[in-house]
């Protein structure tokens, strides 16, 4: 079977001012997921980088999370033990890497990457197409999914981006369009020095 390999653009400008300002608290996620459907969890479900639960506790994904803190290997142990994560991340001499399993990217190809501000790497998509209203495009377009109960609609994983990498040569890439690979590079050291 052949791989497939598409690039995603890295955004580092955000049009969306407003996104994630209402917050997924632990009582609302788990009134939401005990009534939700397969998709949401598949989506939100044990071992998804989506999942509040990721790692170990309740945290909401549209706050950043000091990723590169932790080994993978220990916060993500109870997962592994059972076989049940889609989510890896890991450091190297040149960077950082990111891999997941991005449910229903093949199907919306809507997956996000943004950058912002050089601080937070932000991962987010539709995981449920938006109904059709009588409603003129324009005034659709201006209530944008991410800016209220976004929960009912996509996806976001916010991480915190390391004091050395290097965020403006941050590549994603999507493999068979599921599985979502972030390099991060590390800022190169001494080369100003080397220069002068």
């Amino acid at each position: 079977m052949a791989s497939s390999k598409r690039q995603i653009e890295v955004q580092t400008e955000d049009q969306t001012a407003h996104k994630w300002c209402k917050s997924l608290g632990e009582e609302v996620f788990k009134r939401f997921f005990s009534q939700a459907n397969p998709t949401v969890h598949k989506v939100f479900g044990d071992g998804s980088l989506f999942s509040p639960m990721l790692f170990g506790k309740f945290f909401d994904p549209s706050d950043a999370f000091p990723l590169w803190e932790f080994e993978s290997d220990v916060l993500l142990s109870h997962l592994r033990s059972n076989n049940q994560t889609s989510v890896d991340w890991s450091e190297t001499d040149d960077g950082y890497i990111v891999k997941a399993e991005i449910p229903g990217a093949g199907k919306s190809n809507n997956i996000q990457v943004h950058v912002d501000n050089g601080k937070v790497v932000e991962i987010s998509g539709p995981w449920k197409q938006r109904e059709s209203s009588s409603k003129s495009s324009s005034s659709s377009s201006s209530h944008d999914w991410r800016c209220g109960h976004w929960w009912d609609h996509g996806f976001v994983r916010r991480l915190e981006i390391p004091d050395d990498a290097d965020f403006k040569n941050i590549e994603a890439h999507l493999y068979n369009d599921v599985f979502l690979e972030i390099q991060i590079p590390k800022t190169k050291r001494g080369t100003i020095a080397d220069v002068a």
